[in-house]
């Protein structure tokens, strides 16, 4: 099988990657790593330019990292050919965190990029740290945790380079990347409305009815926790398909089963960072 870094590209993409690969100068490298398409590209894009034994892929552990989603990312790895290291994080542990405000992301990733800096960076002499925001990402409003990795001095390659969410997926489809078409798969915090308290036993329930959901074929799915009730998030494709007879019960069934009271279907599907974008808007 040829390697991530004899993969070819196509003739397209050979400017686009050639940007991120003038950024990545600085080895060993650590990319914090999730498994997703945009930190899947990053990680391979520094393989090809560095070499496999000049990086290191990072994956942060939490009750907010799903267990399908952790396996998911060491099989990317593994394709890719890098060495995975997991670091246990306590964001839980800091009130700022559990508080659940807007900025709840901030707090997620300055305590990954705290213990990537205190246990991971030393004991593999890392000269850097990056991660896998696009150029998309940076003009969002609602991404908290650029600052924290602004604050750490973590690398943004993909969004310094230009790259846009439709070029790293092309990229990630040409090098065949496990996670090329996997759709977007926020942290499990991110379904509990803000200034509700995160909290352990709420991130189950969630992972429980969104594996429950996959299991009857819905891929991509968001369950937001509000309390006693989940509202579901899907593709419009799959709504027509979540309320027919048969399906609607066993759905109804499996998310009870998470131990929700009620279940409700939004139709307005998938809404990313919906909660983040509507507390933003009500702030004067």
């Amino acid at each position: 099988m040829t390697s991530i870094v004899d993969s070819p590209i196509p003739a397209d993409l050979a400017e686009p990657i050639g940007r991120v690969s003038a950024l990545l100068t600085a080895a060993p490298l650590g990319v914090a790593f999730s498994g997703g398409v945009d930190s899947s590209v990053l990680l391979a894009l520094a393989v090809r330019t560095l070499g496999p034994d000049q990086v290191v892929a990072i994956l942060g552990v939490s009750p907010s990292l799903g267990t399908d989603d952790r396996r998911a990312a060491h099989e990317v790895a593994a394709y890719i050919g890098v060495r995975l290291v997991e670091v246990q994080t306590q964001e839980g542990e800091a009130e700022a965190y559990r508080v659940n405000g807007p900025d709840r992301c901030f707090h997620c990733k300055t305590e990954l990029f705290s213990r990537i800096e205190q246990d991971v960076a030393p004991a593999y002499g890392l000269a850097a740290v990056a991660y896998g925001e696009n150029a998309d990402d940076g003009r969002r409003p609602d991404r908290p945790g650029a600052r924290a990795a602004g604050i750490h001095k973590v690398l943004r390659p993909l969004a310094d380079g230009g790259l846009d969410k439709a070029t790293v997926r092309a990229i990630a489809r040409a090098l065949r990347l496990p996670s090329a078409d996997r759709p977007a798969a926020p942290c499990l915090a991110s379904r509990i409305p803000h200034f509700q308290e995160v909290t352990a036993a709420k991130l189950a329930q969630v992972e429980t009815a969104e594996r429950a959901l996959r299991s009857l074929g819905f891929l991509e799915s968001r369950v937001r926790h509000h309390g006693e009730v989940a509202r579901i998030e899907l593709p419009a494709h799959d709504l027509p398909r979540a309320v027919a007879p048969g399906t609607r019960e066993q759905l109804h069934a499996a998310v009870v089963a998470a131990g929700f009271q009620f279940v409700a279907v939004d139709i307005l599907g998938i809404q990313s960072g919906v909660f983040t974008l509507s507390a933003l808007a009500r702030q004067p």
